[in-house]
């Protein structure tokens, strides 16, 4: 260990500083006093260079330079050229140091800085003639030294003695000595006194000054005896150092100036003067009650808290999912492990723990899937059941039971069930067959998760092996976002204990009211407090003091917030300013006094929804209420405090907007789901498309009684028979085949609606409403539908005019032989048509012969659902299916192709292998699967790219026809205008699903 300079040659290049010039005082290191060894030549003590055991430090006398007003101007001396040195120390970016006028040339020579870095300028008559500059940063709030000498018509300027930060400069112009030297900044009328200042004045201190070889007596100029100054503090440095204590918090960077300073929040993850408020919401409930849908997202589990945010996958199911990854996915083959050499993985999360165990305590509930499987490899031994292979949790605690079972039970989930292979065992691997078996389900007891490591110790005997594979973290239920109580009298209030936020807090919830006014929250001390009340139905205020006096925040709703809907209040007060945001209304923010009292000091408890001594008390329901990060438990307070009940109904009035595509809001006790059986889509807010693939000979057909009338309660043809002489069709196709069927509808009058792609691609509508008749037919031939892409297909018919929309393109109108009414419908069909004796033409019956390969998605036909229906019939004698007809997600612009079906499976498989084979494909990876699947990966790129510039020439020449073909009705302009409104009003497409061609 040394001090004062390192004196190894070898120092490292970080180090090559200068050694210490200056002064120690009482230096210990571990309680032995270093200087008294230094004094009596103790052997482990080097001394290097001089050294002496006293500290003469010079006496000086600075001068602070105090407001934009001060400057200080001195006599010049009759010297040869100008020869002046000083001493400064700032934080401020800008300042003028020293200004000096060249007698009769009228030029004003200015030494200062700016952006922190040293300049030195000529100006004439204000204009730049002449800079130059250094980039040193001169605004760190240390002394730095300044020296300048010149003669004739040269300057030297030195910074901080050294030669590297020197300057030599040739001048247009011969120096003297002048009349005064200013410094630190201009008198207010600095014309009269040959004085410039090209910045903003120096703000900060200066010692030190020399003008030729005469050290300026600070205390004589005080005493007036020479010089002139103004708004100068002497014998002091009063610069304060503003980011020591550093209030910037969660790593937020202090910068300073003379009177504030300031936090640089960029790459934090937090907002606000002090970086103290998360950008990011706390879990997946609360991003998909902002109409998020699944995908990766940053939470912060404790909001303004310490932890940092890290990145999850939410699955924004009916129960919103949180999925916390590790780096271990695939499938691990064990073999030769013993108690002497077990199998040992330890698995690191995307988070670390203190993250995990946030994330765990704010869910409901949370699992993980383990798949054991085993090969003569037992999990317990068969009479002591001591274990061969266990697990450990977050909590390092060794966990001997196993998937579906709980801690106090050693067991595998057979064992609980009683149906393992053995039934005198508690695990099927016990068993110890030659066989593969497999112990996989869920460990589901929170206080233990995550799995951290997996010890596996009975592999090394002849044909022994095991395999597992350990699923993500998935974690349910906020316990916090749905959180609530109901406030039912003025006088009632829930207690809790006393905010602490001396230095920062902020306050988070959501209300919702009738009242005209009442209190939301206080909290009060001996003389500070702080409150956030609705004053009037369109404005809340957030006051407090911290013994400065009284600060409010008032943010004033263009709109009504009494209204019975929920609304979102967020405050932050910190040392810096207060803000309140109500809503996505702009923020409002304060300035509080940068000196004086700054800690919030408060002793008694916090009330919630008024106080033992205001009356003005809150009606309504308060939720989700966040002190700091952390959410208050109201529902279990409100349990045991009369006049209010835990819960707050009504969720619908406030979410209902999320349900989409005519999805219906159902409230719950804690929060709401959307209803999407009156949709065509489905999902948590009946987004996502229905869809479903059709294999070859597949078909789907949903049968209607005859003259029956069917009960409003049936959700999937309550209003089939009653058509009023008009058809509403939407839906979307994929396919490669041609000729197809993709739908047809039959009536008991020997009607029918036929809907195909003909042999050459293009679309036919046939309509068959005269039994005598030959169907209407009517083409949309632009171009060939059966390229695997996914197309959209609109139909209205009111009475015989009848319109067509393919691909968002312009509406084609089409004009029927009749308006007969189709009604009494008695089967609609998807794919191949297996009614027998029916009367159809001849191209439907050619296109019937293919049936329907590919996507059918978002199938609407006035207003049934027949998607729906097939996917979830559960047997029903109304419902008939044939072939391979599966949930697909096909639907989507990024769909998979037609021409494969899409299924999904859990990671795991449970029934694990069944002979000796390798049991996981993936266990091994070959180098040439590797390079193989490179190289698909670029002829597939290359591929994408020829089909995107042929589809781009393909949609303009359609785009051309339709226009054309638009252009063919404009005599019944009036008519086509009316109905293209009704197919806009009546569209159930999701707008998020256009194809876009670039």
């Amino acid at each position: 260990m040394s001090f004062g300079g390192i004196p190894l040659k070898e120092k490292s290049v970080s180090l090559l500083k200068m050694n210490f010039h200056g002064c120690f005082e009482n230096l210990y290191y571990n309680g032995v006093n270093i200087i008294d060894l230094a004094k009596r030549y103790k052997p482990q003590i080097h001394i290097v260079g001089k050294l002496s055991y006293s500290c003469m430090e010079p006496e000086t006398v600075p001068v602070t330079f105090l407001n934009s007003y001060s400057f200080l101007a001195l006599p010049g001396l009759e010297q040869d050229g100008l020869i002046v040195s000083f001493q400064f120390r700032t934080w401020n970016k800008d300042g003028t140091l020293f200004s000096y006028k060249l007698g009769p040339e009228s030029l004003d020579l200015v030494l200062y800085i700016m952006d922190g870095k040293f300049k030195m300028s000529l100006f004439k008559h204000g204009r730049s003639q002449y800079n130059t500059a250094t980039g040193f940063d001169l605004n760190n709030g240390h002394w730095h030294s300044l020296s300048f000498l010149g003669k004739r018509n040269r300057l030297i300027v030195t910074i901080d003695n050294q030669e590297t930060l020197s300057l030599q400069t040739v001048l247009p112009v011969q120096l003297r000595s002048g009349d005064y030297y200013y410094f630190g900044g201009c008198p207010d009328n600095s014309t009269d006194h040959g004085c410039f200042s090209p910045v903003r004045s120096f703000l900060g201190c200066m010692k030190l000054i020399s003008i030729g070889s005469n050290l300026i007596d600070i205390i004589s100029l005080q005493q007036g005896k020479s010089g002139n100054f103004t708004d100068l503090q002497f014998d002091i440095c009063g610069i304060i150092d503003r980011c020591l204590p550093n209030y910037c918090e969660h790593r937020g960077q202090c910068t300073q100036t003379w009177n504030d300073f300031y936090c640089n929040c960029s790459d934090t993850g937090y907002t606000g003067a002090t970086c103290h408020y998360s950008i990011y919401e706390k879990s997946c409930e609360a991003y998909k009650h902002k109409g998020n849908t699944s995908g990766f997202f940053i939470i912060d589990a404790d909001g303004s808290g310490p932890l940092e945010p890290f990145t999850v996958y939410c699955n924004m199911l009916d129960t919103t999912l949180t999925v916390i990854s590790h780096n271990n996915t695939d499938m691990v083959k064990v073999k030769n492990s013993n108690k002497e050499n077990p199998h040992v993985m330890n698995f690191k999360y995307f988070a670390d723990l203190t993250q995990l165990q946030a994330t765990i305590d704010n869910a409901e509930n949370c699992k993980q899937e383990l798949a054991y499987h085993c090969k003569k490899s037992r999990i317990l031994h068969k009479q002591s059941h001591i274990p061969y292979s266990w697990w450990v949790g977050r909590t390092n605690e060794t966990q001997t039971y196993w998937s579906g079972s709980s801690p106090e039970v050693n067991k595998c989930s057979c064992g609980i069930e009683e149906n393992c292979i053995d039934s005198q065992l508690y695990c099927n691997c016990d068993a110890d067959k030659s066989e593969w078996s497999n112990d996989t389900g869920f460990l589901s007891y929170k206080d233990h998760l995550p799995v951290t490591k997996i010890v596996i110790t009975d592999t090394d005997r002849p044909q022994s092996e095991a395999t597992y594979k350990l699923g993500p973290l998935l974690c349910w239920g906020d316990r916090s976002f749905w959180n609530s109580a109901s406030f039912n009298t003025v006088t009632s209030y829930l207690h809790f204990p006393t905010l602490h936020g001396e230095i920062s807090a902020d306050v988070s919830f959501f209300f919702k009211t009738s009242s005209l006014s009442g209190l939301f929250l206080e909290n009060l001390g001996i003389k500070d407090f702080i409150r956030i009340e609705l004053q009037s139905p369109t404005e809340v205020v957030f006051s407090f003091d911290v013994g400065n006096g009284p600060f409010g925040v008032t943010v004033q709703s263009p709109y009504n917030l009494n209204d019975n809907q929920w609304h979102f209040i967020k405050a932050e007060r910190n040392i810096k300013e207060a803000s309140l945001q109500v809503d996505q209304l702009p923020q409002k923010t304060i300035i509080t006094p940068s000196d004086g009292h700054i800690r919030l000091q408060l002793n008694s408890q916090l009330y919630i929804g008024g106080t033992a001594s205001r009356q003005k008390g809150f009606l309504g329901c308060i939720r989700y209420l966040t002190l700091n990060g952390i959410a208050l438990d109201l529902e279990e307070r409100a349990k045991v405090t009369p006049g209010i009940k835990p819960g707050c109904p009504g969720h619908c009035s406030s979410y209902g907007n999320l349900c989409h595509n005519g999805g219906k809001c159902v409230e719950k006790n804690n929060g709401f789901s959307c209803d999407c059986n009156s949709s065509a889509y489905g999902g948590p807010f009946c987004k996502k498309e229905m869809s479903a693939y059709f294999g070859a000979g597949s078909s789907a057909t949903l049968m209607f009684p005859e003259n029956h009338t069917i009960s409003r309660n049936s959700n999937w043809h309550s209003s089939i028979q009653n058509t009023n002489s008009r058809e509403n069709i939407v839906f979307s196709f994929r396919t490669n085949q041609s000729p197809s069927l993709l739908l047809f509808v039959s009536s008991f009058n020997k009607q029918y609606i036929s809907i195909i792609i003909a042999k050459n691609g293009s679309l036919q509508i046939r309509y068959k409403l005269e039994h005598r008749l030959d169907p209407d037919v009517f083409n949309i031939n632009s171009k060939s539908l059966a390229d695997g892409h996914l197309q959209k297909l609109r139909i209205l018919r009111k009475g015989d005019a009848l319109f067509i929309e393919v691909n968002q393109y312009t509406a084609v109108k089409f004009s029927l032989t009749s308006s007969t009414e189709f009604k009494a419908v008695q089967f609609l069909t998807l794919g191949k048509i297996l009614a027998e004796n029916i009367e159809v033409d001849l191209e439907t019956m050619k296109a019937n012969a293919n049936g329907f390969i590919g996507c059918l998605s978002s199938m609407n036909f006035n207003h049934i659902f027949p998607l729906r229906t097939v996917l979830y019939h559960d047997k029903s004698p109304q419902v008939m299916t044939t072939g391979h007809i599966s949930e697909s997600s096909c639907g989507s612009v990024n769909g998979i192709d037609s021409t494969s079906s899409e299924s999904t499976h859990t990671f795991a498989d449970h029934s694990g292998p069944k002979d000796e084979r390798e049991p996981i494909a993936n266990a091994i990876r070959s180098d040439s699967a590797v390079i193989g699947g490179v190289i698909s990966v670029v002829t597939f790129i290359l591929l994408c790219i020829t089909a995107i510039a042929i589809r781009i020439y393909q949609q303009k020449n359609t785009y051309k026809k339709n226009e054309a073909k638009a252009s063919e009705n404009e005599d019944n302009a009036d008519t086509t205008a009316a109905l293209k409104n009704e197919i806009s009003m009546q569209n159930t497409i999701n707008e998020s699903q256009k194809e876009y061609f670039f």
